[in-house]
């Protein structure tokens, strides 16, 4: 790692998302020019999966937790803030109203993906860097349930540049090491605010999962449950879509990345 949490938050912030970030053709480039990274080896019985907001886990590793679960390996998705956020002013939902709806969506995804209903936090969408120690309180209860059975952690990159994937990112990792279970970490925005052979990603540390077109057309299916991202919620500004073409073109690929 040759940058810190907070230089990739000015990064992240330098790069609005409603510019186009890097775009997916970039990427598909060098990936032709370089070399296969190592397969992802999830060598658990129960995979505890985190994610900031309600469609982080489906949109960085749907693919890979569907087909972990139909392996047989126990997968339990935690949700952690409540999503209301995501329309600051908007004129046609209330946050309350918008953080009921993106639940609903979560939990329409992980049907999808052949998931249980994710574990709903509530915690305020935005600030939760604030909310570190309930974090990390959550996810040990959540290890703590089982200790007998081979357990991972699978989270939002801690360098990701939003700041509620970077806490859920430092609290995993805590959480983890105290735990002693091993960690992966998905990353979200870096695909946004990097570019190829970027310094500042750990590019020696990625891990891949391949999908196949069943796959990818599954997690396809469950990031358009997500509607209140995907679609305006109406002609305002402050309602315009979240996750559009270009951003979605880098997250719905044939292959996921996690670091480890």
């Amino acid at each position: 790692m040759t940058s810190d949490a907070g230089s990739m938050s000015e990064r992240f912030a330098a790069t609005p998302v409603a510019e186009t970030g890097t775009p997916e053709a970039e990427w598909q480039r060098w990936f032709a020019t370089r070399g296969r990274w190592p397969g992802v080896d999830l060598s658990v019985e129960r995979l505890v999966v985190l994610s900031a907001h309600p469609d982080d886990e489906v949109l960085g590793v749907g693919a890979l937790i569907s087909t972990a679960a139909r392996r047989g390996i126990e997968v339990v998705t935690v949700c952690l803030s409540d999503g209301a956020a995501s329309h600051p002013g908007s004129p046609t939902l209330t946050p309350e109203q918008l953080a009921g709806r993106r639940r609903t969506e979560l939990d329409s995804a992980t049907a999808l993906l052949g998931l249980s209903p994710s574990r709903w936090c509530g915690l305020p969408d935005g600030t939760l860097a604030e909310h570190e120690e309930e974090v990390e309180a959550i996810v040990s209860r959540v290890l703590a349930e089982k200790p007998d059975v081979a357990t991972g952690l699978l989270a939002v990159w801690a360098h990701d540049g939003h700041p509620d994937h970077e806490t859920v990112g430092r609290c995993a990792r805590r959480v983890g090491d105290r735990f002693g279970v091993p960690l992966w970490m998905y990353p979200i925005w870096m695909w946004h605010w990097a570019t190829p052979d970027d310094p500042a990603v750990p590019w020696h540390r990625v891990q891949t999962f391949d999908l196949d077109d069943e796959a990818l057309e599954r997690k396809r299916a469950a990031v358009e449950a997500f509607v209140t991202q995907v679609d305006a919620l109406s002609d305002a500004p402050e309602d315009a879509v979240v996750l559009g073409p270009r951003i979605l073109a880098r997250l719905l690929r044939h292959r996921e990345f996690v670091f480890v």
